[in-house]
């Protein structure tokens, strides 16, 4: 019986791997499809950033309490992971507790702090399931925000339920384990109870021996094939973030949040058109194929990062001013649709041998609207708001520069404006030489 469950158990661990690696590969290849940019400067500044944000969780603690709940669930998950490796090592050798005798007494001290994150984990999720079902938190509801209706609404309330259900699994399998232990069970090593754990020992009162050897089995494999289950699922779902939030921090923009990123080609075509020296020294600048971006493979690789990273938290859209006066803008909605858009072209890859067949699709305009990208202010409300320092409107700015530059669609008011931007280098309809007029007048009202 011993070498079946050893069989199954190899069986199932190789599957997830396949199918995770597999799934690495895929995402890996759609965010190769960005554009190169280079983030590797300042060493020490972006690690300095990834620790503070990703691993200190700096900015969850801009609500303490929130960020106080989702460090319990973070470091729960970091943690427990070491007794995961037991579980698995166990069930590659057909062992039990396999660390117990290499531990000896620290052994029952380490499994209760594994307890105690578990009833944090349980605690944590439970909150977190009241506040989106129950109290219904406004950005995380969908009769708001049209985003998060379907998979999203769903995928937010599984994995709160999906934790909870393999905390009570390791909670009951610990206590089925004691119990098995008093009765002298061959097989379940001594260790002494657990710190929490053993408070659950009278739910298994009256159970005879092979009722509680065939419930801690049934806990021990829907514990370990639960978290396989797990590891495939987070490849899928916005729960990618944990693992996507340390290089995503890193590689965050260490320039102020308001600067924007000019385009060379343009900037040194302005100073040929001023007289002005430009880096193209004798030659002229190549135009390029696209003015801003159009698709996925416009944006840089750091984008499509961004988008894999996104939490769908809702904190950026909260923020937003344009979604504050009913617009249709939503940053996360521009990041959700933007891996919506990643997913379909992995997919497309995937059925054409590595290579992206076009499909006739693009971000602009299949997934993303026109009115969308023209109602943002351009304010950095959701860049500021992000917990992982995704940058939503470096996307938007991209895009709308397709609209306007490469396809000539700007509403007619921001027509003007450019054009008044090119004669009187201000937005305004009149010459330079009148813009201190309304001083002059100020001056002939003085007494």
């Amino acid at each position: 019986m011993a070498l079946i469950q050893q069989i199954i158990f190899i069986a199932a661990l190789g599957t997830v791997a396949w199918l995770v690696v597999r799934r690495i590969r895929i995402i890996s290849a759609t965010i190769r499809l960005g554009r190169a940019e280079d983030r590797n400067d300042q060493p020490a500044k972006r690690w300095a950033v990834m620790l503070r944000v990703a691993l200190g969780q700096k900015k969850m603690f801009d609500r303490p309490l929130i960020g106080f709940l989702h460090f319990a669930v973070y470091a729960g998950f970091i943690l427990i992971n070491v007794e995961v490796l037991e579980i698995t090592l166990d069930g590659l050798l057909g062992k039990h507790r396999l660390f117990a005798p290499f531990l000896g007494s620290f052994y029952p001290f380490l499994l209760g702090f594994f307890e105690f994150l578990a009833i944090s984990v349980l605690l944590a999720c439970t909150i977190f399931l009241i506040r989106r079902s129950i109290l219904q938190v406004e950005r995380l509801q969908p009769s708001r925000h049209r985003e998060m209706s379907g998979w999203p609404q769903l995928d937010g309330k599984l994995i709160l339920v999906f934790e909870i259900v393999l905390m009570i699994a390791i909670l009951t399998m610990n206590a089925a384990d004691s119990v098995l232990q008093d009765l002298g069970s061959e097989h379940y090593t001594r260790t002494g109870d657990f710190f929490f754990s053993q408070f659950l020992k009278p739910v298994f009162e009256g159970w005879n021996e092979n009722s509680l050897i065939i419930y801690e089995r049934f806990a021990w494999w829907l514990h370990i094939l639960g978290i396989f289950v797990f590891a495939v699922y987070l490849t899928y779902s916005k729960h990618l973030h944990i693992v996507l939030a340390f290089p995503n921090t890193y590689f965050s923009r260490l320039i102020p949040k308001g600067k924007m990123h000019n385009m060379p080609e343009i900037t040194n075509e302005v100073k040929m058109m001023l007289g002005l020296e430009t880096s193209q020294t004798g030659e002229v600048a190549a135009v390029p194929e696209r003015f801003g971006a159009k698709d996925v493979q416009d944006l840089s690789w750091k984008n499509l990062m961004d988008a894999y990273s996104c939490t769908e938290c809702g904190r950026c859209t909260a923020a937003c001013p344009a979604n504050m006066t009913g617009k249709k803008l939503s940053p996360r909605k521009i990041m959700m649709d933007t891996r919506d858009r990643l997913e379909d072209v992995g997919k497309n890859m995937l059925a054409n041998g590595g290579q992206f067949a076009d499909d006739g699709k693009s971000l602009m305009g299949d997934y993303i609207l026109n009115e969308e990208i023209l109602a943002c202010t351009s304010c950095n409300a959701c860049v500021q708001e992000c917990p992982v320092l995704i940058n939503p409107l470096d996307i938007i700015l991209q895009l709308r520069r397709y609209k306007i530059m490469d396809e000539a669609q700007a509403p007619g008011s921001w027509n003007m404006m450019f054009q008044n931007l090119d004669t009187n280098q201000a937005p305004w309809k009149f010459s330079p030489g009148d813009r201190f007029n309304w001083a002059n007048e100020l001056r002939q009202e003085q007494p």
